[in-house]
């Protein structure tokens, strides 16, 4: 008789892993905070010291919040576009988005020059840098979404994504040549990739596209099922290849390139996580495996961004360091102890 999958049991174990992440998140960092008190600010309590509840609810609530969304959202836009182009190396950077969105970050942060009438401190504050890396992602997304429509072969949309990447990649390095030397460690640091910094205005932009992008690969599950068979079965199933392709592309830039546009390019975690939650699973499901996806994502990223703080250190790694240093060990092991890939 089969064994039922025990996927409440995993999903229950997967939101008291958040909580317990969330917690040691918002417990540690370079001011040590008691973790009674932490409690007491979250459940609205009054703290030994008012410094705490700053600490907490300005900066480190909204900084446990964006991790979440942003190792929920690349999570979920790497599971979308392995399964689109069944290819296990693919990740949610393969159509050139996030490429697009460095080239319109490095256009702000170093062509400055070019921009008559401005200064780099005019270009640089409030919403600015995250509008130039969203037009830079939008407009290859609007490219990317353009060839779609003229190429049937799913194989060469990914070999075609990867060389946009390609030329915005030396786009962005033709910038760094001719930049001078502040401009160019403005671009490092946002290329190493954070968490924390975001307003709640801004907060709140990147959960509006992380919302629609995870509700558009929900409303994709049925169509990415039918993809894992391959588009000829697809087809037989009277699925419109092209209508899910450009769902699952949309879904992907808003994810990705939302994320992207905020938080700078973030590693690993949008590679890795969706076959470490196969491993869990043992799922192709969507409908099972994007929620599982988006929670195993949040988890990861939360843990990293705490162990990039530093805790009781005034320092911060980067965290595409930790991402990767943390992760791809893991997954090269489980890899290896499984000698199996979904796909």
């Amino acid at each position: 008789m089969k064994q039922k999958p025990s996927y409440p049991f995993w999903f229950c174990l997967l939101i008291v892993a958040l909580l317990v992440a969330l917690l040691i998140n918002l417990s540690l960092g370079s001011v040590s905070i008691p973790f009674k008190q932490t409690l007491t600010i979250i459940f609205g309590g009054i703290p030994d010291k008012e410094s705490w509840r700053y600490i907490i609810m300005d900066y480190r609530v909204p900084k446990a919040l964006t991790a979440i969304l942003i190792g929920g959202g690349l999570a979920v836009s790497g599971a979308l576009m392995q399964t689109l182009f069944r290819n296990p190396l693919a990740g949610p950077f393969v159509l050139g988005i996030s490429s697009g969105a460095s080239l319109g970050a490095a256009s702000l942060l170093m062509g400055s020059g070019l921009l008559a009438g401005y200064t780099t401190v005019q270009l640089t504050n409030d919403f600015s840098l995250a509008i130039a890396a969203s037009i830079g992602s939008f407009l290859v997304l609007l490219v990317v979404m353009i060839v779609a429509n003229r190429v049937r072969d799913t194989m060469a949309l990914l070999i075609i994504g990867l060389m946009f990447g390609s030329i915005t990649a030396a786009l962005v390095s033709v910038l760094a040549y001719f930049s001078n030397a502040e401009e160019l460690q403005r671009f490092i640091f946002w290329s190493f990739g954070a968490v924390g910094g975001l307003s709640w205005n801004q907060l709140g932009i990147l959960g509006i596209l992380v919302f629609i992008g995870f509700a558009l690969s929900i409303a994709s599950a049925k169509n990415l099922n039918a993809f894992l068979l391959g588009e000829n079965y697809a087809k037989s199933l009277g699925v419109s290849i092209k209508k899910s392709r450009y769902a699952i592309i949309i879904a992907t830039g808003l994810l990705a390139g939302g994320i992207t546009a905020f938080a700078g390019p973030i590693a690993f975690i949008g590679l890795a996580v969706p076959h470490l939650t196969r491993q869990v699973f043992h799922t192709m499901e969507h409908k099972v495996l994007i929620p599982a996806v988006f929670l195993y994502g949040a988890v990861l990223m939360l843990l990293c961004d705490t162990v990039a703080q530093l805790p009781t250190s005034a320092n911060v790694l980067p965290i595409n360091a930790i991402t990767s240093l943390v992760g791809a060990p893991v997954v090269i092991w489980l890899l290896i102890r499984k000698r199996k890939l979904f796909f």
